[in-house]
């Protein structure tokens, strides 16, 4: 864990349980694409890039969840680093009590203000800003948070975010996080149809060919939605519907997945809403689902 993995000529990721890229821009200057989960993990990317006699220029973070964003902190105080984000992402990132209060829906008991769903603040710098890297590429990668990105670097390499899950999560818990199911599919078949030297997501293996894996990971969404829809065959809440992925797929229930899990069932009942495949009731004051 936390090996320094070189891919290409400039590039190299930090093998963690969230993946961070780096990018050697010059002998001295390095870029690293998201900073981990907390101060523990910047402190050993500290570590690493003192080792190798790189100075940190900046963060590039592909989103805002506290997996990718908790070492900001840490890593901007003790460098001055600029820390890059944009949109939606750039508010979490400055604000980062909005991840929980979103997931939640209302402002998040303690059990869910800790450090896996809530980083510590950083200040943000837009990736307009004029002393963003030239050479590096912004890739909008929606769906799996609001405005989500990937980057792709000039020798090649794309570093994916959380576009795709690896085989072994999918197959252990069946449903993973997602904001926009619609907007992730539409992800899913634009990096399916991209070239690179090697894609690194962040929580699968690092490979010059996505496509097996990018097919997987649209398997299960259409399982997962398929699963709602025979939830719903009679009208059907929304604790009810929650209680049943959770059943059929062996979860656990605690706060943090009620919230994660919860979210995403949601999506997907927005998703299959708005195309036409499930109906809204409101009977005895409950919102009840059923499948058209």
């Amino acid at each position: 864990m936390y090996e320094l993995v070189q891919i290409s000529e400039k590039c190299y990721y930090i093998d963690c349980p969230a993946k961070i890229g780096v990018y050697v821009a010059d002998k001295d200057n390095v870029y690293l694409v998201d900073s981990g989960n907390d101060k523990d993990t910047g402190r050993k990317v500290r570590q690493i890039l003192d080792k190798n006699g790189w100075h940190l220029a900046a963060i590039l973070n592909t989103h805002s969840n506290a997996d990718h964003i908790g070492g900001n902190k840490y890593l901007q105080g003790q460098t001055g680093c600029k820390v890059y984000s944009g949109g939606i992402e750039a508010a979490f990132t400055k604000y980062p009590v909005l991840e929980p209060s979103f997931l939640y829906g209302g402002y998040p008991c303690k059990d869910l203000r800790h450090k896996f769903l809530m980083a510590q603040d950083s200040d943000v710098t837009d990736f307009s800003d004029e002393s963003f890297p030239k050479e590096v590429k912004v890739i909008p990668l929606l769906g799996h948070f609001f405005d989500m990105v990937g980057v792709r670097m000039q020798d090649g390499v794309v570093f994916l975010a959380d576009c795709m899950s690896s085989k072994e999560t999918l197959d252990k818990y069946g449903v993973t996080f997602i904001y926009n199911v619609g907007a992730y599919l539409e992800t899913l078949d634009k990096v399916e149809q991209m070239e690179a030297g090697m894609f690194v997501p962040a929580h699968a293996e690092a490979s010059a060919d996505m496509k097996e894996l990018v097919r997987y990971n649209k398997d299960k969404v259409y399982e997962v939605a398929e699963r709602i829809l025979s939830i719903c065959k009679e009208p059907t809440c929304f604790e009810h519907i929650l209680q049943e992925v959770f059943k059929s797929y062996g979860l656990a229930m605690n706060f943090e997945q009620y919230v994660l899990v919860g979210s995403t069932v949601r999506s997907y009942l927005s998703w299959l809403k708005d195309s036409a495949k499930l109906g809204t009731v409101f009977q005895d004051s409950m919102l009840l689902w059923k499948t058209v």
